[in-house]
């Protein structure tokens, strides 16, 4: 392939801005699934296994859209040791990074004297999406389901997508049991998410939907908001790697590599650097590491519409630009001092990958943060998936006579500015009520 790269401009972020910015859906993609929600809400299951056929190529039967507990547990026994002990490592990590951000319950007494703070509840019952097929994403599973567990969730439901024979992937049947999920359920895409928004004869509603997806899947999470509550609309993938001229070329065009495997043809890869002549070293390590790989015509497909290049010698322009974009994943191949200065002044990636060694397929798999992250520039004002999405905030308020009578000349004054008598009558008749 033939790669080159921008310079800084006055019209840089302008040519970032649509680049990188999440197009809307087309047509095609909403009226689709549109359809598809409208169906399955109507006609339950009968319409989920006519689109389960139609888009998976799986004939099933109702009784078959539940996974059984035999199937969960023999997964177990499906698994080699070395696979088994991989996502144990990984749950472990994910547990240990989530249990940290538990939030606390607390109280205080406010200017009157009144007792206020907060509790918090896990949700009561949440649908996760796990990706699967031809790819199953075992660290999906993990990387959702653990959080909900951690979050103490009652009931969690999982949907995936079976193969044309009906299949799941037995490597995710395997994690979910470990996580003691037993409510799964072979069905995926757009007619997945409407049966966990509306429910079926088989599928119980939910409150919330998690995970990532495809087009579709992303614009079904959409059009059933408000039904549901959404985590956020993760997908299609993407990185930056920014380097200077301590970063070795190779690693550099690994991880470009990496992220353009996901393979739907949308992802983003961007390549910040400083030293112009690290450019044609990685273009080189580039077409040398593809031939290698497995996904090599779809990386390649990635690299001519979604590769961008950019040479930023001024470390704070670079940072500025960084930020701008709002990358989903971020790899700092750089120094120690850079990294220091990059991690102060870039502040709305999804994800850091901090150093030399910190590969992205790290925070994929393994490391403990979630790999459910924003993308398309809404790292911007959303952050990944963390343990408070599987939990809701409740504020308390408890007034006394005394409190409430203190609070008395601040409610009457506010009923009068916004003309509410009620509001200011529903307290003052206790006051009066007390003499």
């Amino acid at each position: 392939m033939n790669y080159s790269y921008l310079s800084d401009s006055p019209d840089l972020l302008s040519v970032l801005r649509e680049f990188g910015s999440v197009s809307v859906p087309d047509c095609e993609v909403t009226e689709t699934v549109s359809g598809i929600l409208e169906d399955i809400r109507l006609r339950g299951d009968a319409a989920l296994l006519e689109k389960t056929l139609l888009y998976d190529g799986a004939s099933l039967a109702a009784d078959e859209i539940v996974v059984n507990p035999a199937e969960l547990t023999d997964a177990q026994s499906k698994l080699s040791e070395s696979e088994r002990s991989a996502i144990q490592e990984a749950i472990t990590n994910v547990e240990l990074f989530h249990n940290k951000s538990m939030p606390e319950d607390w109280s205080t007494l406010n200017e009157h004297g009144a007792e206020v703070g907060e509790r918090h509840y896990p949700i009561d019952r949440v649908g996760i999406y796990v990706p699967g097929g031809n790819v199953p994403l075992v660290s999906t599973v993990i990387m959702t389901v653990t959080l909900a567990k951690v979050a103490k969730v009652p009931e969690i439901a999982v949907v995936t997508p079976p193969d044309s024979n009906g299949k799941v992937s037995f490597q995710i049947l395997a994690a979910l049991e470990m996580l003691g999920v037993s409510e799964v359920y072979r069905v995926g895409g757009a007619q997945a998410i409407a049966s966990l928004a509306f429910g079926t004869e088989t599928i119980n509603a939910v409150d919330k939907i998690y995970g990532p997806g495809n087009a579709y899947v992303n614009e079904a999470k959409r059009q059933s908001f408000g039904t549901v509550g959404i985590d956020l609309l993760p997908g299609p993938s993407e990185v930056m790697v920014i380097a200077d001229s301590t970063a070795n070329p190779a690693y550099v065009a690994a991880a470009l590599l990496a992220q353009a495997e996901h393979g739907s043809g949308k992802e983003k890869i961007y390549f910040l650097f400083t030293d112009e002549a690290l450019f044609s070293q990685v273009a080189i390590e580039i077409d040398l590491q593809v031939k290698t790989l497995s996904h090599r015509q779809s990386i390649l497909r990635v690299l001519e519409n979604g590769f961008l290049s950019i040479y930023l010698p001024n470390l704070p322009r670079l940072a500025e630009v960084a930020s701008f974009i709002a990358p989903e994943h971020l790899e700092l191949q750089v120094s120690e001092e850079n990294l220091t200065l990059l991690t102060e002044k870039i502040t709305t990636a999804g994800a850091f990958l901090m150093g030399h060694e910190t590969a992205t397929s790290l925070g994929d798999f393994a490391a403990g943060p979630s790999h459910v992250l924003p993308t398309g520039r809404s790292s911007r004002f959303s952050s990944g998936l963390k343990l408070n999405d599987f939990m809701r905030r409740t504020s308390f308020i408890k007034y006394d006579e005394n409190s409430a009578r203190k609070a008395q000349q601040v409610i009457a004054e506010f009923a009068k500015m916004e003309k509410l008598d009620a509001h200011g009558r529903a307290l003052s008749m206790r006051i009066e009520e007390k003499g």
